[in-house]
């Protein structure tokens, strides 16, 4: 059963929160194979902020992951109650998103956060902390590779190479159009990286970023622009 619940004991401030993750992360699943690429629901999660005055809006864009068409969407607009701290993110963003979440009609299928699942400092970023509590299959392809290292993959689209904290790949830079800038994927919950990488591919037919992430990227910004009048 899917619950888009926040938990009531959910932490206001960066001990408590370290103590959620260090909890919550043993109960993610990374060997999980998920739904195959192209089939049944995908859904973007993506989050913008207006920082003047501490809101947060977040989308969520589910989209038939055959066609890669849009099937339903929502958005949610919400008070950031949680400080700025680096890898603690995810308690600023995940109560609107689920918010948003709980909005939709039809099952997301699996979930594509802008962001990380394990390639994170305390192996417990967005994409992994959202799976944990929902139970939905995620994963983390970012923009940028946080603090890990990596070297560059070859030029043609779908090449990657290890995402690295020391000699543990924590994820993967992917090749999803060639000769551009990669992208950083991770696993998130009931997801390998293996499948991971393989739906970021089929998300990416034309453009460096997944569709899920590009639609519900305009879908936040426009959201929160509409409560900024």
């Amino acid at each position: 059963m899917i619950s888009y619940s926040l938990p009531s004991d959910w932490p206001a401030d960066e001990r408590a929160a370290r103590a959620v993750q260090d909890e919550l992360r043993d109960r993610v699943i990374l060997d999980g194979q998920g739904p195959p690429p192209g089939t049944g629901h995908v859904t973007g999660v993506d989050v913008a902020y207006d920082d003047e005055r501490d809101i947060v809006a977040a989308a969520v864009v589910v989209l038939d992951a055959a066609t890669l068409d849009v099937v339903e969407d929502a958005t949610a607009v919400g008070t950031v109650t949680f400080p700025y701290v680096p890898g603690l993110l995810a308690f600023r963003e995940i109560p609107t998103v689920l918010t948003a979440l709980a909005e939709l009609r039809c099952d997301p299928g699996l979930v594509v956060c802008d962001g990380y699942g394990v390639a994170h400092p305390r192996r417990f970023g967005l994409a992994s902390h959202l799976g944990v509590l929902t139970g939905l299959p995620t994963i983390g392809v970012a923009k940028n590779p946080f603090t890990f290292a990596y070297d560059e993959p070859a030029a043609p689209r779908g090449s990657a190479a290890p995402l690295l904290d020391g000699a543990e790949e924590v994820g993967r830079a992917l090749r999803t159009r060639e000769g551009v800038k990669p992208v950083f994927v991770s696993a998130g919950h009931r997801m390998d990286l293996d499948g991971a990488c393989a739906h970021t591919l089929h998300l990416t037919p034309r453009y460096r970023l997944p569709e899920t992430t590009r639609r519900a990227d305009a879908l936040c910004r426009s959201a929160l622009r509409e409560v900024a009048g």
